[in-house]
């Protein structure tokens, strides 16, 4: 069975460039919602001005995700991966849906009581993501690494296609009442959309695809048990490929898979540290009154999700991807510089120079997090690999985390920021 693995080609299987389209859409669908959230932010702004919305939501977002994660991925091994995803991005397209019902119901009031269950939503957005991203990155940390770039791309894009369509809403509905609340709603319907179309295509359209096949297969005779549930969606009942021989099935311990990429996990740690410190955060309330007005901070938002798409597909250039550890290591903390440059640009400098460095923090952080999460799986087993993808969503989300709670230290010195 191990020959039979060996001698096939998987570049050469069919459905290769179909799993790189599904994967993408599925990134999509793992950050779409929040990422409309997050564009709306100048709505919920004007429907909650007192309450710090993109902030606080992003807050209320991160601890449930990352205490999600840290569960899940401590029983990874346990859980079937297929029931997780559909069960992420079901309550993904249940979530969103309820922002819309939400909003309808409140007709566009604000109010405390209205914060509170849009709070309680947002939480349950932290779930379906700790749920999704957690699960998909280990899944296809078991396949080539053209399939993990696709899925990372897609997580990108969802934040320049709702920066688009924010912009082109904002732009046609300029003149007309309540328009803000016009935009929103749109975005949401789209973003509801989204998500249903990733139930479907994960649970009908990528299990039957021969490269995902192999893989599974693969995984499955090294010894995993997550796959079992997919296997079977793709019409293979009969599970001889599971194999029972120990020597087959002994695989390194989470602590051992943690110790030998510690760098790689701490550099994404840094990475989103950095990241979500400035973005959206001080984007929205740091960055002063300049002439384009209230269309400033989307366009430093649109400026950032942009160029960190744009960063995601970098590294297919193999003359730009990054390989060496301490190299990345070395990248990694030279963007730290840009916390004194971000500081004395939004006091002194000119809407030029923040964008400049709105595009340096995107570009940076989508190709820096591709490199890591393409290089690191290389050399293990199925099983481990899905487990060290798993750890690696820990330490982004936990760098999330606390970039979002230093992003709070932005307001120390501002009147009327509490």
């Amino acid at each position: 069975m191990a020959n039979g693995y060996e001698n096939q080609a998987p570049e050469n299987l069919q459905g290769k460039y179909q799993a790189m389209v599904v994967c993408c859409i599925l990134g999509i669908g793992s950050l779409v919602s929040w990422n409309s959230m997050l564009t709306i932010a100048d709505y919920y702004y004007q429907v909650f001005p007192e309450y710090h919305p993109s902030r606080v939501l992003t807050l209320v977002y991160q601890p449930i995700a990352l205490g999600t994660i840290m569960i899940l991925a401590y029983h990874e091994s346990k859980i079937s991966t297929r029931k997780r995803i559909l069960t992420g991005y079901i309550l993904f397209t249940i979530s969103t849906f309820l922002l819309i019902v939400l909003d309808l119901t409140t007709k566009g009031h604000g109010g405390i009581e209205h914060y509170i269950v849009l709070c309680a939503i947002v939480a349950s957005f932290g779930l379906a993501d700790a749920t999704v991203k957690g699960g998909l990155v280990g899944d296809l940390s078991l396949m080539c690494p053209e399939l993990i770039q696709s899925y990372i791309a897609g997580s990108g894009m969802a934040g320049a296609l709702t920066s688009v369509l924010r912009l082109i809403t904002k732009a046609a509905f300029e003149k007309s009442n309540n328009r803000l609340r016009k935009g929103a709603m749109i975005f949401l319907a789209i973003s509801t959309f989204i998500e249903f179309l990733c139930v479907m295509l994960y649970a009908y359209v990528f299990p039957k695809l021969p490269i995902v096949k192999y893989y599974r297969r693969k995984a499955a005779f090294e010894g995993s048990k997550t796959v079992v549930a997919d296997l079977a969606a793709a019409g293979i009942e009969n599970q001889s490929d599971l194999s029972d021989d120990d020597s087959k099935n002994q695989r390194l311990s989470k602590k051992e898979l943690l110790l030998q990429n510690i760098d790689h996990a701490v550099n994404l740690f840094l990475i989103y540290v950095l990241t979500l410190s400035i973005f959206p955060g001080f984007l929205y309330e740091n960055t002063g009154q300049h002439g384009l007005g209230d269309w400033y901070a989307l366009i430093l938002v649109a400026t950032y999700n942009f160029w960190d798409l744009v960063g995601r597909y970098t590294p297919l250039l193999n003359w730009l991807k990054v390989e060496n550890r301490k190299a990345l290591t070395i990248a990694v903390l030279s963007r730290y510089f840009l916390v004194p440059a971000f500081y004395f640009t939004a006091k002194y400098g000119d809407k030029g120079w923040m964008i400049m460095l709105v595009s340096i923090l995107g570009i940076t952080t989508g190709h820096l997090t591709v490199c890591i999460m393409t290089i690191a799986p290389k050399g293990y087993k199925g099983p481990e690999k899905n487990a060290l993808g798993n750890l690696l969503v820990v330490f982004i989300l936990g760098g999330a985390l606390v970039g979002i709670s230093l992003g709070w230290l932005w307001l120390i010195g501002k009147k009327n920021a509490f």
